[in-house]
């Protein structure tokens, strides 16, 4: 355990003698500062015991320094230098102002370290001035606003633009997609019974191989789980909480204030030194509604708001891009608002990467869903959840084919998410994007075997709009990184190309040709008309019968198989009307297909909150809260 400084010795007894602290908080806050080898203030503020303002007021006066709020007293902007903002928010400390020639800096962490830090940057000759945490964060963005703003949005276009979705159709793409519609066209014409004898031997060998490229993935997938997460378990017990990082938590949110107490909650809940937490509630500026609702909690000091000025396009990774920029911690986690994180997630993950090579770069846990058993979209959204995260990418990782990110809960290194410009703004599911272009750039993604629950879906209209972003992200993916397909092999290799057509290009595509076969199947069935033999000889048959019935009784046994590992045996025979969610999946990929001509950026917004579990939630958490304040 680390030892208290005298310092923080002296801050301690001198907060009880002014009466802010019990004796029993004090000797509860001094044996945390030395567990998690922290400082006593950052433990007394991330209990909110106190007022910070008073507590900072105090400490200006124990000092004999002048306390600022740089709200009423602001940064010379001048001053500051936007090369240092992670320096910055890392010590809490920055330049104020220059006075009779002299530099005086604003910190919200006076000591020992905040001097070394001065002199590295301003020499012996400063003075010093106390100010609040969240001061230092707004002052920076004050400053930096309109630069980080315009970065959100554009630097990735700017810096790497043949990896950006902001041109939808690279004009080569454009040429060649009206090259084969035109000669499709004119062989139609020409030689029309051939012609769709081979565009039917294309779909369904491409449906062959989707089956069996998925079948392979739950196969690898369920391989040696259970021995790598006990040797991680043992590992994450192992940490010190002296020894892990500071961790910063990113939670972007647009008008969901009812779920702001759960997610206080779930994030107090963890097992992490709140001290080490750097917990960044990302709104946008004009949400004034969820903005006062978080001002009303009178969160601990380890929570901050970030307003995320206006621009286009509005998405959530234009908002996190511009809030990471504030981040202080070695890594970053996105949570979405509803999450409940397992309380030991934070330390598996530094286990995780602890034990993984240096190229191993973000770490994605498994998402699922509390309400699972609520009606019957939540019992097959769990299911397909439960197939993907509990078996495909855990097959995924095994055959090192490059990850498709969720949308929550992935851990990144900080320095490489710097490097790789964050995430694309212009793409609507924007992880899974990061996920390829990490591997392109020669970085891993690591499976962890802890699990974030979520608010799943309890209305189908509601669900086919958050669907009919993700595929539509999925296709602007798909462009994006087939744009270079030597650079695509040579980057990933075959195995990964494969998976790559076959996983981001399989969801896709199955959802838009599923209705065509459906269709073809069903009017044949009805009718039993000769008319399709001519465009089904018996090879071409047999194929086709065994994906209909082969294929799809494969899948329904897999989505059977997935809540096994979970022991949600009484989700299994819901598998068996899996079609009818497969019905909704290609309602869909067609919105999405549409939107992507249309409106490309347009983020269409998930409504949370409709399960009739939130309130209950909102309740237990609001009592909770209540209890920290």
């Amino acid at each position: 355990m680390a030892e208290l400084t005298a310092a923080d010795s002296w801050t301690g007894d001198f907060l009880a003698d002014q009466g802010l602290l019990t004796a029993e908080q004090l000797n509860e806050a001094e044996l945390l500062a030395e567990r998690w080898g922290t400082n006593l203030p950052d433990v007394m503020l991330a209990r909110s015991w106190f007022d910070a303002d008073t507590y900072f007021q105090l400490l200006a006066d124990r000092f004999n320094l002048e306390y600022v709020r740089l709200g009423e007293q602001p940064a010379d902007p001048e001053l500051l230098q936007e090369a240092e903002v992670s320096a910055y928010m890392e010590q809490l400390t920055i330049p104020w102002r220059r006075v009779n020639g002299r530099m005086v800096v604003a910190t919200a962490r006076p000591g020992p370290e905040a001097i070394v830090f001065c002199r590295s940057r301003w020499g012996a000759d400063f003075d010093m001035v106390i100010t609040r945490k969240g001061d230092i964060q707004a002052a920076v963005q004050t400053v930096f606003s309109a630069r980080y703003s315009h970065g959100a949005v554009f630097d990735l276009a700017e810096r790497d633009p043949v990896m950006s979705a902001q041109t939808v159709f690279m004009p080569w793409q454009i040429v060649t997609a009206w090259l084969v519609v035109t000669l499709a066209a004119l062989a139609l014409i020409a030689a029309p019974v051939p012609t769709l004898i081979l565009l039917n031997i294309i779909m369904s060998v491409f449906y062959l191989g989707n089956f069996v490229f998925k079948g392979v993935l739950v196969w690898a997938g369920g391989l040696q789980q259970d021995n790598r997460a006990r040797e991680l378990d043992a590992a994450a017990r192992m940490l010190r909480d002296e020894d892990l990082p500071i961790y910063t938590v990113l939670v972007p949110m647009f008008r969901e204030p009812d779920v702001l107490p759960i997610l206080a909650n779930a994030l107090r809940s963890l097992d992490y030194p709140t001290a080490k937490l750097d917990i960044k509630i990302v709104l946008e500026e004009g949400d004034h509604e969820t903005i006062d609702a978080a001002v009303a909690l009178g969160l601990e000091e380890v929570f901050e708001i970030i307003r995320v000025p206006p621009s286009q396009p509005q998405t959530k990774p234009k908002a996190c891009n511009y809030a990471f920029r504030f981040a202080r911690g070695d890594y970053l986690v996105i949570f979405d608002a509803e999450d409940k994180p397992e309380p030991d997630q934070l330390r598996k993950v530094v286990a995780a990467f602890n034990r993984s090579a240096e190229n191993v770069a973000c770490v994605q846990c498994r998402l699922n869903y509390y309400n699972r058993d609520e009606n019957w979209l939540t019992r097959l959204f769990t299911l397909d959840y439960s197939l993907w995260f509990d078996l495909m990418l855990p097959g995924l990782e095994r055959l090192k084919v490059p990850i498709p990110l969720g949308g929550t809960s992935n851990h990144f290194r900080m320095d490489v998410l710097r490097e790789l410009n964050a995430w694309d703004p212009f793409n609507v599911t924007e992880d899974a994007d990061l996920g390829i272009r990490m591997t392109q750039k020669g970085y891993e993604v690591r499976l962890v075997d802890s699990t974030t629950f979520e608010e799943a879906n309890v209305s189908q209209s509601n669900w086919i709009r958050q669907r009919s972003r993700w595929i539509k992200g999925y296709m602007q993916t798909f462009l994006v990184h087939s744009r270079r397909p030597l650079h695509l092999y040579r980057t990933i290799g075959f195995t990964g190309v494969l998976g790559f057509v076959f996983f981001i290009g399989g969801t896709m595509m199955s959802g838009l040709l599923n209705p065509i076969f459906w269709g073809i199947f069903a009017i044949w069935f009805v009718s039993q008309t000769g008319i399709f033999d001519l465009f089904f000889p018996p090879i071409l048959l047999y194929i086709s019968l065994f994906n209909l019935l082969a294929g799809n009784g494969m899948f329904i046994f897999l989505t059977m198989l997935a809540p096994f590992r979970r022991n949600w045996l009484q989700l299994t025979p819901f598998s068996l009307t899996v079609i009818w969610y497969w019905m909704l999946m290609s309602v869909a990929a067609w919105k999405g297909a549409w939107q992507l001509v249309t409106r490309p950026f347009y983020w269409e917004k998930t409504e949370h909150g409709l399960s009739k579990h939130t309130a209950d939630e909102v309740a237990k958490a609001s009592i909770k809260q209540g209890a920290a304040i």
